[in-house]
């Protein structure tokens, strides 16, 4: 009991004296009345709770056309299949119809605040991934949201062509098969792995910090890992299902060791221990 309360107070002195970790919001803030994941209203959520990011999933349909759905299949219909024409009044589970990620960028570029956090998924092959990729930075470059866009991928091939079309966007990996080594020699900015190869392999958080490299977890939900993973100083971004419950953790770990808030006034507890 003492050594998992100690271990809990050492977190949040952690959280206290290292930078913070930002928020990402995991298919956007849809964990909410109204919502949905991939929606458009998930991703104004995102915004409206002044999280830094909002990932979302992206496929093409068989004529070009960009989507934002997670599964590559939608109401029995295999998106890259089949024209837009056929998937186009689908629905996502909050009874949005599936946006077009054409309509999801635009209405993003309204909060300039909000990254979104763009993932490519893995098309049939890689002619398909290509075209993937320049369609979606041909797009992005149309509507002028390069600043508010962010990339990842399980595919190497995506990530690869992705920075070199755009070798001053952030670009990030997914799989966890490569070392931070093996991720900066391809010219990518970050890792974007699941919490479970940090676990295998620790060392590569700080690997990744002498690398240079920008460091994502995801999908971290449990309340006790979200305050170990805010806590590590080798943690940039983390991608959660409980976008709220993570700031309130990271809101929680603001005060200095002199016992003062954000606005530099002593707290009411502090005050109170040293009479």
């Amino acid at each position: 009991m003492k050594k998992s309360f100690f271990a809990s107070l050492m977190m949040l002195v952690s959280l206290a004296t290292f930078a913070q970790p930002q928020v990402v919001a995991h298919r956007g803030y849809w964990k909410t009345d109204g919502s949905a994941q991939n929606s458009v209203t998930s991703m104004e959520l995102a915004a409206k709770h002044k999280l830094y990011g909002c990932e979302f999933d992206v496929w093409m349909t068989s004529d070009g056309i960009l989507v934002c759905n997670h599964d590559g299949v939608i109401d029995g219909i295999r998106i890259e299949d089949v024209p837009y024409a056929k998937v186009q009044y689908c629905k996502m589970s909050n009874g949005e119809l599936m946006p077009t990620v054409a309509q999801y960028l635009r209405e993003g570029a309204k909060y300039p605040h909000l990254k979104m956090v763009f993932e490519i998924k893995t098309h049939k092959n890689n002619e398909r991934n290509a075209k993937v990729v320049d369609q979606v930075v041909r797009l992005v470059r149309e509507l002028g949201v390069q600043s508010q866009v962010e990339y990842i991928a399980f595919s190497q091939f995506i990530c690869e062509r992705l920075h070199q079309l755009e070798p001053q966007a952030k670009v990030a990996f997914l799989n966890g098969n490569l070392t931070p080594k093996e991720v900066k020699a391809l010219g990518l900015t970050g890792i974007d792995y699941h919490h479970s190869v940090f676990k295998k392999n620790p060392s590569w958080l700080k690997e990744a910090k002498e690398c240079g490299l920008e460091v994502n977890v995801w999908t971290v939900n449990d309340e006790k890992d979200l305050i170990e993973h805010a806590a590590n100083p080798y943690i940039d971004l983390i991608t959660t299902d409980e976008p709220i419950m993570l700031k309130k953790i990271l809101k929680g770990g603001k005060k200095n060791k002199a016992g003062k808030g954000k606005d530099g006034k002593k707290n009411k507890k502090n005050k109170k221990a040293k009479k």
